[in-house]
């Protein structure tokens, strides 16, 4: 017996090494997750605040779909944030609280008054006054997610109201505060009560335990995962004080699936559910959060409302039973109907090609892990009202194009940006808004066409003792010998050619022969510094081809260079983010407007008045048949060979928008700049632009009215004369025969003088 009681010994002494080595394992494992940094806070993305003033441009109809968004609710008594209600034309409005970027903005109580599609007057409430102007709460449009799509939003304990602790320990641990981590009673009990109801109504785990479950182990189902979670709740409880244990309780537990997302925490399943802040709940809604824990799936209160609300209802009894409600409490709450907002995901990533940009100007600057555990908060320049406008013309627009004979397949892409400060307030990827596969916007390298030519022009007109507007060109047949007898011979898009011809038409009727006879003069590799000076950084081939625009160009580049025209020559840097906080509300990163000159602005203000002649004369002008004349608009058509890409830049004087169309096989999409993407323009421009294009020239600009046929000096009154911009000095000095002497002039004045007064 002597070698048994041996064996036994040293069985016992290795068992007893194993276990508290196991135990030491998990006890360190516990302690250095519980301890460092718990949870991976994904950042999250806000869109543009849409700051609302007196005659703002927007309709109540509009305001309503605003409100849909960030889930406001409707109630008649705005007990709470985030609650509004109409009557007539006039919305009740009581905002969120927010921290933006640069200060705080308390709730609000205000009156919103609409007139047609504008909001014509707003009162504040509280005091009775009118309010010049306020902030909404922006829409989040996305987050940043680390491997585990988890998303919380974290309180402390004292965050959390009394009720939801009260809610907690009455129906998942009474005894919290009394026992060790694991409660023998409270297994007794449930077993009991669930006996008598012939049914699971409580459960025998511990908050300690559920905590354990969430936050260190897994689902699974086994002995050997409760006896881990029977240690380490021991372990935990061991370690940590009890409010640390149940605040991270608070913020770890699981309560519902939102997409591919989990919904973490009482903080988020409080603005996933109800639309709202965690402190403002009532206590029917807390009950309703706490039911949640039992079974986020199987008490869905979407889902299964009959369920939930029974499940509700028996979190408000053992309230009552325990004494944290009344009785009068308990029958009102009982009777309350479910009031969950609508489902909206919060947590997808709403506009994923505009999420794509974002991201990429971010890294930058941060590592991958910053953004998804840092629990940052980015404010970029999306306005969401622009961007749904954009997403639903590229997809009607596209439909209606592929009705005509030999378009099919098409595909698209499209940016928006304000024209003085190069904010980008809507990208369209694809024509699927939801999209989250190639982003043509920003990966999309096509040839650029017709849009090369105002880069040409603008080259050209820096040198004004060479080329105004009004300098002949030769839109003639040429041949520009190339590499190994490889001879280039262009032709223009009709096969004729207009002989001499103003510069000003040759760019706005798009004649590709006098575009590259003024090409070849200046020099490619001057107009390829131009196109640096520009905006677009990508390397491009000195090719005489570059003058028709055969250099392939993303979207974006496009519109960076076309943000320079439209800021008369000062470079914009386009940006998608105006600020970086983070989650104790820092601002870590500012976005500033930068802006600087780098081409020739008298040069440039020529260019854009060409431009303007495009939209009322040349190839751009079908936009006039449905906007106003007296916006002002300015843009260029682009096609390219076998008219593969139909592109169109334009600007009003608030947007620039730039579109592409075409297939992404690189087949013929069958479609000019003018029949394709100009279309789209046209109905996307004539919803948002409001303002109309004032260019102002510089001060070395004199203007002039000129013969258009001979290029010398006219009068007003000389038939086809036209008044003409120069940059001073290079303006014409001859006059032509019609020009009036001084008596002349002065005997027509009189004469309409005498005409006006006695007529």
């Amino acid at each position: 017996m002597v070698w048994w009681k041996k064996y036994s010994i040293i069985l016992f002494v290795l068992s007893a090494f194993v276990f508290f080595s196991y135990l030491g394992y998990l006890d360190y494992n516990v302690r250095k997750q519980f301890a460092g940094k718990r949870w991976a806070i994904p950042a999250r993305v806000y869109a543009s605040p849409v700051e609302i003033y007196k005659n703002y441009p927007l309709g109540l109809k509009a305001f309503e779909g605003l409100l849909s968004q960030l889930n406001y609710r409707r109630d008649y008594h705005l007990a709470t944030p985030a609650s509004y209600y109409r009557k007539n034309n006039f919305i009740y409005l009581r905002t969120r609280s927010f921290h933006f970027w640069d200060k705080r903005q308390d709730s609000l109580k205000l009156k919103l008054s609409f007139s047609g599609k504008q909001v014509s007057n707003i009162i504040d409430l509280e005091t009775s006054g009118q309010l010049a102007i306020f902030r909404m709460d922006p829409v989040q449009i996305g987050s940043f997610y680390p491997t585990r799509k988890e998303d919380r939003i974290l309180i402390r304990l004292e965050q959390a109201p009394d009720y939801l602790i009260q809610g907690l320990l009455s129906t998942e641990d009474r005894d919290f505060y009394h026992h060790h981590g694991i409660s023998f009673k409270a297994i007794a009990r449930a077993m009991w009560a669930n006996l008598k109801a012939g049914s699971v109504v409580q459960g025998g785990s511990t908050i300690t335990q559920q905590l354990v479950k969430n936050f260190y182990l897994t689902s699974e189902r086994s002995l050997w995962r409760k006896f881990n979670e029977a240690l380490m709740a021991l372990i935990l409880e061991y370690r940590f004080k009890k409010d640390d244990i149940l605040e991270a309780y608070l913020n770890e537990i699981y309560l519902g699936q939102d997409g591919a997302s989990s919904v973490h925490g009482f903080g988020l399943a409080s603005e996933f559910y109800f639309g709202q802040p965690l402190e403002h709940l009532s206590l029917d809604q807390i009950a309703t959060l706490v039911a949640l824990v039992r079974g986020p799936s199987y008490y869905d209160p979407r889902r299964y409302p009959e369920r939930c609300v029974k499940r509700r209802n028996l979190v408000l009894e053992e309230m009552h039973k325990q004494g944290y409600i009344t009785k009068r409490q308990l029958i009102e709450n009982k009777k309350k109907k479910l009031s969950v907002v609508s489902r909206v995901h919060r947590s997808a990533n709403r506009y994923p090609a505009f999420m794509e940009l974002v991201k990429r100007q971010l890294r930058q600057e941060y590592r991958e892990d910053d953004l998804t555990s840092e629990g940052l908060r980015i404010f970029t320049t999306l306005d969401t009202q622009v961007q749904n406008t954009l997403e639903k013309t590229v997809s009607v627009k596209l439909t209606q194009l592929e009705k005509r004979p030999r378009v099919s397949k098409l595909e698209a892409a499209a940016i928006v940006t304000r024209r003085d400060s190069g904010e980008i307030v809507a990208l369209a990827g694809s024509r699927h808004a939801s999209s989250a596969g190639f982003n043509r916007a920003l990966d999309a390298v096509r040839p650029i066409g017709s849009l090369m030519k105002p880069v040409v022009y603008l080259t050209a007109l820096e040198y004004p003792d060479k080329y105004t507007l009004t300098t002949k060109i030769s839109d003639t047949r040429i041949t520009v010998k190339g590499p190994k007898g490889k001879n280039w011979t262009p032709k223009n898009y009709d096969n004729i050619e207009h002989g001499e011809v103003p510069l000003h038409t040759a760019l706005s009727h798009s004649y590709n022969l006098a575009t590259v006879h003024v090409g070849i003069d200046i020099g490619i590799a001057r107009i390829a510094k131009t196109l640096r000076h520009l905006g677009v950084s990508r390397q491009v081939e000195l090719f005489p081809s570059l003058l028709l625009g055969a250099t392939p160009l993303t979207p974006l580049e496009v519109t960076q260079m076309y943000q320079t025209f439209a800021g008369d020559g000062f470079a914009t840097p386009l940006r998608s983010i105006r600020a970086v906080i983070s989650a104790d509300g820092e601002r870590l990163q500012n976005y500033p407007f930068t802006i600087r000159q780098t081409v020739d602005p008298a040069a440039t203000y020529l260019t854009n008045t060409v431009l303007q002649e495009v939209m009322t004369e040349g190839t751009g002008r079908s936009a006039y048949l449905y906007m106003k004349k007296d916006l002002g608009l300015a843009g260029k058509t682009g096609t390219t060979n076998k008219l593969r890409d139909s592109w169109f830049a334009g600007f009003s004087g608030d947007f620039l928008s730039v579109v592409w169309v075409g297939r992404d096989d690189n087949k013929p999409a069958g479609l000019t700049g003018a029949s394709g993407a100009l279309q789209v323009w046209i109905r996307l421009m004539r919803q948002i632009a409001r303002q109309p294009v004032n260019l102002i020239p510089p001060e070395n600009i004199v203007f002039k009215w000129v013969d258009e046929e001979s290029g010398l000096l006219a009068s007003e009154n000389c038939p086809g004369a036209k008044r003409f911009p120069y940059i001073k000095g290079s303006e014409p000095v001859e006059s032509a025969d019609c020009v009036e002497s001084d008596i002349d002039r002065a005997k027509h004045w009189f004469n309409n003088f005498l005409q006006d007064t006695f007529r």
